[in-house]
């Protein structure tokens, strides 16, 4: 068989080290992944299962009170006015949108431009399609090429950087001349600590014009719904059209008791206000602890992650902190210009945070 030419999955390279990390007496602390570890809020859950008994096919466009579930929820959360509950597609989780979006947008043969510091399936969904990968936090040096698409991240996975509306703007215009994609993935736009992140589909950066612009989300880590792989994907209509027909070829369709859970989560913004109040106060402990023990915390006004550095290799850094039982993942999983950098997550309990914190005091 004549597989896509893929690296190697990056975690999987981890093993050694999280089998050592696991060695020690009081357990390991895993930041590594980034696995919400918090239950399913009780109206998800009651959702869900209300759900379960339907032995009907689910729509692939979704429920209709999901899709206006998502729309009041980007008003009310983030901002975003405007937005036509036709043109909100619900997905599998975001990474499988991720991975699949170059080749459903025809991105084969073409540039696709990803962050210098970027999730890894941003790379392997342009692989899979075809296409040519450009890592680039500056589109000027692209010259007058027209790439198929464009990925933004704010707030980033790894770093936690946020992007500016000046910054926002400019992309925008920059691919509307050329006719190209822009697609923002916006998983973590709930969780501001130090900047507040903006949408890419907010009046302030768009004037309320979603012309070639996708905005991704996920309700993995603010609703806790990692394992019930729950995302959807809105902006221009026409582009969310032409995915939706697609997808109903390809049976890409999320379960309809999800469908009743997201509906459930979106409607509710109590548990997202509790769930970012749990993350805020492990990161009041994770943070100063690190940079007591001689870290660098870069960026990281935004998200889940700590981006982090002791001047050193990345790899070195992994092995420190594998010694002292905490996980980590090396920079390096997110591109060339990681390799100084571990990416903390702030996905682990309490007693986990604080047991992290004590042996770096030590």
């Amino acid at each position: 068989m004549n597989f896509p030419d893929l690296p190697d999955f990056p975690w999987d390279t981890l093993a050694d080290h999280a089998a050592r990390a696991r060695t020690h007496p009081d357990g390991v602390v895993d930041l590594s992944v980034g696995t919400p570890v918090d239950p399913v809020p009780d109206l998800v859950q009651a959702a869900l299962g209300a759900a379960s008994e339907l032995p009907g096919y689910p729509t692939t466009h979704g429920l209709p009170e999901l899709r206006q579930a998502a729309v009041d929820a980007l008003a009310r959360r983030h901002g975003v006015l405007g937005v036509d509950p036709a043109a909100v597609l619900p997905t599998i989780g975001s990474k499988e949108l991720v991975a699949w979006l170059p080749t459903l947008l025809g991105a084969r043969g073409r540039a696709v431009v990803v962050p210098e510091l970027a999730y890894p399936t941003y790379d392997v969904g342009a692989r899979l399609a075809g296409a040519r990968v450009v890592r680039s936090d500056g589109l000027t040096a692209l010259g007058p090429e027209a790439p198929a698409m464009v990925w933004l991240n704010s707030p980033s996975n790894p770093t936690g950087r946020v992007l500016p509306v000046e910054h926002l703007r400019k992309v925008v215009s920059w691919a509307r001349e050329r006719g190209t994609v822009v697609v923002s993935d916006e998983c973590y736009l709930a969780l501001g600590w130090e900047a507040e992140p903006v949408s890419l589909l907010h009046p302030s950066v768009c004037d309320g014009d979603f012309t070639g612009l996708l905005s991704v989300h996920s309700l993995s880590k603010t609703s806790s719904l990692a394992g019930y792989r729950a995302g959807f994907v809105t902006g221009d209509p026409a582009l969310v059209k032409g995915l939706l027909e697609v997808r109903k070829h390809a049976g890409m369709i999320v379960p309809r008791p999800v469908q009743s859970a997201m509906t459930a989560a979106l409607a509710d913004d109590a548990h997202l206000v509790a769930q970012k109040a749990r993350f805020a106060a492990r990161r009041a402990v994770l943070k100063p602890a690190l940079e007591r023990a001689g870290f660098t915390v870069e960026h990281s006004e935004a998200g889940l992650y700590l981006w982090s550095t002791r001047a050193e290799s990345a790899w070195d850094t992994v092995s420190w902190l594998a010694d002292r039982g905490i996980l980590v993942a090396p920079g390096t999983f997110y591109g060339p210009t990681g390799d100084r950098h571990v990416r903390i997550a702030l996905t682990a309990t309490d007693e986990r945070m604080a047991a992290a914190a004590d042996r770096l005091a030590a």
